[in-house]
C-alpha cells in the first residue's frame, strides 16, 4: 500500500472511533481500527489523554469529556431519536446493574423483573423515581434503554421482537449478554465503588477526575489534552469561554493543535477572532446537522438567519410568532399541520435545541441570545449584476 492509502485507512479508523467510541466486530471499520491500533493509541494518548483498548470483540476509546456541564447532546432512542429523559437514564443504569449479575442469556421479561426489583429501592422512591410495567408508556421507556444496549452491542437479540413486548408484556424477547462489551461500557478514570460522596452533583466530577499536574511540562500537556478534547467534541470553542490559562495556550498553539487534528481526522480548522471550529467537509462527525432537509430543518435555518441579523436578543414568544409567520409563508413546502397555531411552539423548541447543541445560541430563561458563530447563517442581501453591453 502507498503512504496515501495507509493514511486514508488510518483516518477512516480514527473518524469511526470518534463517532462510535465503543465499537464491536459488526462495524466495518473495526478491522481498520485493529490494523492501525498502535498508531491510533499513541496519537490519542499523546494529544488527548484518552486510552484506546482493543481486543478480539471490541475497540473502546475511553473518552473523558472536557466539559461536564453540557446537556445539549443527550442519549437518544436509536429508532425514534427522541432524547432520553431522566427516567430512561435511571432505567438504563438499573438494566446494566441487572445484566452485570445475569447469565449468558436473558429474556426481556427477566430483565424487566430485575429492574422492577431494583427500582423499589427506597432511595429511588425518595428521589421521585417510580417504575412499573402495566402501561405501554412504561414499557416503552424500558424498551428504549434496551434498544440503546442493542445498538451499543451489549445485547444481541436471539429471538423475539420488542414491538410485540410493547403490545403485551407476556410477549418475550431473548438476548445474548456480551460481557466484554458490557465491561467496556463505562468510561471513567476510577471505579464507581471507590467514590464515597453523598452529593449526587459531585459524582460525575469524581468519576472523571484526573491527577493534578505538578510540573510545568505536565501542566502544559494537560492543557493540550483539554483543548484537543474540546476541539474534537464541541462544535465551536470560543476564546471568551475558556479559562485564562487555556485561552492563552490555545491562542499560541492553535495552528499546531489544529494541524495535528487535521492530519489524523481530516477535519478542517475554521479560525476566527472569536474562536475555532473544526469543520467536517464530509458532514459525518456530527450529532446534529445544519442545514437539514424537511420542515424542522428549514424552520431551524430560518430562525438562525433571523437571530444572526437581529439587533439584539429575542424572547421565545417573539420567536414563536416568527415561526407562525414562516409557517404561513412556506405552507406549500412544510408538512401538513405546521401552520396550525399550536405547532409553532414545538417547531421553535426543536429549532432552539438544535442551535444550542451546535453552540450557536444561549438561552437565559425565555431570552435567546445569538453567539458569534451564528453569523455564518446570516442571509446577505442579493447582489444584482448589470449585464455587459455588447459593442
Amino acid at each position: 500500500m502507498t503512504d496515501a492509502e495507509i493514511q486514508a485507512e488510518r483516518r477512516r479508523a480514527a473518524r469511526a472511533l470518534l463517532a462510535s467510541p465503543l465499537m464491536t466486530t459488526e462495524r466495518p471499520e473495526f478491522r481498520l481500527v485493529r490494523k492501525h491500533a498502535g498508531e491510533l493509541a499513541a496519537w490519542f494518548t499523546q494529544e488527548t489523554g484518552w486510552r484506546l483498548a482493543i481486543d478480539a470483540e471490541t475497540a473502546r476509546l475511553y473518552k473523558t469529556p472536557a466539559r461536564l456541564d453540557d446537556a445539549s447532546r443527550p442519549a437518544r432512542a436509536p429508532r425514534t431519536k427522541v432524547a432520553f429523559t431522566r427516567r430512561r437514564y435511571v432505567l438504563l443504569c438499573l438494566a446494566l446493574a441487572v445484566l452485570e449479575r445475569a447469565d449468558a442469556q436473558i429474556t426481556l421479561g427477566r430483565l424487566a423483573d430485575g429492574v422492577l426489583t431494583a427500582a423499589a429501592d427506597p432511595a429511588l422512591a425518595a428521589a421521585g423515581v417510580e417504575f412499573g410495567l402495566d402501561r405501554r408508556e412504561e414499557r416503552t421507556d424500558l424498551v428504549a434503554a434496551v434498544r440503546l444496549l442493542l445498538d451499543s452491542g451489549v445485547l444481541h437479540r436471539v429471538a423475539g421482537d420488542e414491538e410485540a413486548y410493547l403490545s403485551e408484556a407476556s410477549n418475550d424477547v431473548l438476548y445474548d449478554v456480551r460481557r466484554r462489551v458490557l465491561a467496556a461500557l463505562l468510561s471513567a478514570t476510577r471505579g464507581p465503588s471507590t467514590v464515597e460522596t453523598a452529593a449526587p452533583g459531585e459524582l460525575l466530577s469524581l468519576l472523571t477526575s484526573e491527577v493534578t499536574p505538578d510540573t510545568e511540562e505536565l501542566r502544559l500537556r494537560a492543557l493540550r489534552h483539554r483543548l484537543t478534547r474540546r476541539l474534537l467534541d464541541d462544535p465551536v470553542v470560543y476564546y471568551a469561554e475558556l479559562p485564562e490559562d487555556e485561552r492563552t495556550y490555545l491562542v499560541s498553539q492553535r495552528h499546531a493543535i489544529t494541524r495535528r487534528i487535521t492530519e489524523l481526522t481530516g477535519l478542517v480548522a475554521e479560525l476566527r477572532a472569536e474562536g475555532i471550529a473544526m469543520v467536517d467537509p464530509d458532514d459525518e462527525l456530527t450529532d446534529v446537522r445544519m442545514p437539514e432537509q424537511g420542515t424542522d430543518g428549514h424552520a431551524t435555518l430560518l430562525v438562525a438567519a433571523h437571530l444572526a441579523t437581529a439587533d439584539g436578543p429575542r424572547t421565545e414568544p417573539q420567536l414563536v410568532e416568527l415561526v407562525r409567520e414562516l409557517a404561513v409563508q412556506h405552507r406549500s413546502y412544510w408538512r401538513k399541520g405546521a401552520a396550525e397555531p399550536a405547532a409553532a411552539a414545538d417547531l421553535l423548541t426543536q429549532a432552539l435545541d438544535r442551535l444550542a447543541a451546535l453552540d450557536l445560541v444561549t438561552r437565559d430563561g425565555t431570552t435567546v441570545i445569538a453567539k458569534p458563530a451564528l453569523v455564518r447563517y446570516a442571509l446577505a442581501a442579493p447582489t444584482v449584476r448589470k449585464a455587459r453591453s455588447r459593442s
